[in-house]
């Protein structure tokens, strides 16, 4: 492998530290990250919140099931940036067909309840490996690092709940100072419910890209570990023109 290609300073990591190089790497990589990902997310919550006359939880449940799907965008960007390539939206059109619809029944059933979803989805998505052979991967990507993924996921969880009640609660700070907090909540539930999921889906929108670095970068870590530093040929491969 030529590490030299990549534009990660690839060396052997903890699953934390490899995390937190995957965050590093969102960072660098932001403008066409957010770029893409919006371009999928902002339609996706236009619909969802409009649903909300339906039921006043409806939106945030479609947003939260969404969000596996929607990784997929970000992974794209991601493993192109990892070699240095940049991503126009045209790109991720033109790789739509793999990107978007492939993996669209597992992305919405079986792994939207995968605790690890982060740590395993290159796999699904990258390495281009028939069902049977996927299965006996992921086994192997996930084995003695279950726990660290499972706590990655846990810590962004929390990170998207803490940041939610905070942006909601946004709407107390701003309220005329006449309004008493008990006149707020003698309103129906759907006064609260319509900023809140608003909040909710700002925040997926913000932190997605993060908890998907991270467990792209622990992938990679994964696998220097396993194959010697065997990943770039997987990559470039699965973006081949």
């Amino acid at each position: 492998m030529q590490i030299d290609a990549l534009a990660l300073r690839m060396r052997p990591r903890t699953p934390m530290e490899a995390a937190d190089l995957g965050v590093r790497l969102c960072q660098s990589a932001a403008r066409p990250v957010y770029v893409c990902y919006w371009a999928m997310g902002l339609p996706v919550v236009a619909l969802s919140l409009a649903t909300f006359e339906i039921a006043d939880w409806l939106p945030g449940l479609l947003i939260w099931w969404a969000k596996p799907w929607l990784d997929q965008t970000i992974l794209f960007v991601l493993s192109r940036a990892a070699f240095g390539q940049p991503t126009a939206l045209g790109d991720l059109w033109n790789a739509q067909r793999r990107v978007w619809w492939s993996q669209l029944p597992l992305s919405l059933t079986l792994r939207r309840l995968s605790p690890w979803r982060s740590f395993t989805q290159p796999v699904y998505q990258l390495e281009g490996l028939p069902l049977f052979k996927t299965r006996r991967r992921v086994l192997q990507i996930r084995r003695g690092k279950t726990g660290p993924a499972v706590l990655m996921t846990s810590a962004f969880g929390t990170a998207e709940l803490v940041l939610t009640v905070a942006v909601t609660s946004l709407m107390f700070w701003f309220m005329p100072g006449e309004v008493s907090r008990a006149t707020l909540f003698s309103q129906s539930s759907t006064f609260i419910a319509l900023p809140m999921t608003i909040a909710y889906a700002a925040v997926v929108l913000f932190l997605e890209p993060f908890y998907v670095a991270a467990g792209f970068a622990m992938y990679l870590n994964r696998r220097a570990q396993l194959e010697a530093w065997d990943v770039e040929q997987e990559l470039r491969r699965a973006f081949a023109e």
